[in-house]
């Protein structure tokens, strides 16, 4: 492969993360533009997902409770994807993303029965930086540890003290759980991509 190859590969790798992440941000935006209907629709809602509704399983990571919510989330998205997206393929970032999603889902509705309903992309977002910690090893092992503990120590502080988020309206209550599970969810993904590739 020549040098123009490689460099021609690399650009279009490129334009396709810078896609992706368009389309993420734009499944994100749209349901807000849609108004509280969608919100309704969508969320994660405990009493109506046990009726039979399943796709909120999934569905309550797209809704955001306002539009602040939804910045804070993009803005967390962003910082991400700029620090880490090189580290992973694309489709290994899909999977760890539908991996916390659904570790988020299942274990708010297996381990927290008070939690009636849930919006937002918190909980997966720390399944990303999960993810983003061990995929770093490989490039630079110092980033990868600091992004871990990191994570662990915002983990810990939130079972002790509560949230640490700054800027969410007072009826919005932020569910620690949820960044667990993520985390949890995010960090057997990347680990089993990981062994795969060992395996291989």
């Amino acid at each position: 492969m020549t040098h123009r190859t490689v460099r021609e590969f690399r650009e279009l790798a490129r334009h396709h993360r810078i896609a992706g992440l368009a389309l993420v941000v734009a499944a994100l935006a749209l349901p807000a533009l849609a108004g509280p209907a969608a919100l309704d629709w969508l969320r994660y809602d405990r009493a109506r997902i046990a009726g039979g509704e399943l796709w909120r399983l999934l569905s309550g990571h797209l809704v955001h409770y306002d539009a602040r919510h939804l910045l804070m989330n993009l803005a967390g998205l962003g910082l991400l994807w700029w620090l880490f997206i090189a580290d992973l393929p694309a489709r290994s970032w899909w999977l760890i993303v539908a991996l916390s999603a659904c570790a988020v889902s299942a274990g708010l509705y297996l381990f927290d029965p008070a939690v009636g309903w849930y919006v937002g992309l918190s909980g997966v977002l720390h399944g990303i930086w999960a993810a983003a910690g061990v995929a770093a090893w490989r490039r630079w092992r110092l980033e990868s540890g600091v992004t871990l503990a990191l994570l662990a120590g915002k983990l810990v502080l939130e079972r002790g003290i509560g949230p640490i988020s700054a800027g969410v309206d007072p009826g919005l209550t932020v569910i620690v759980a949820a960044h667990l599970y993520g985390a949890l969810g995010g960090l057997a993904g990347a680990l089993g991509l990981v062994l795969a590739r060992r395996s291989l």
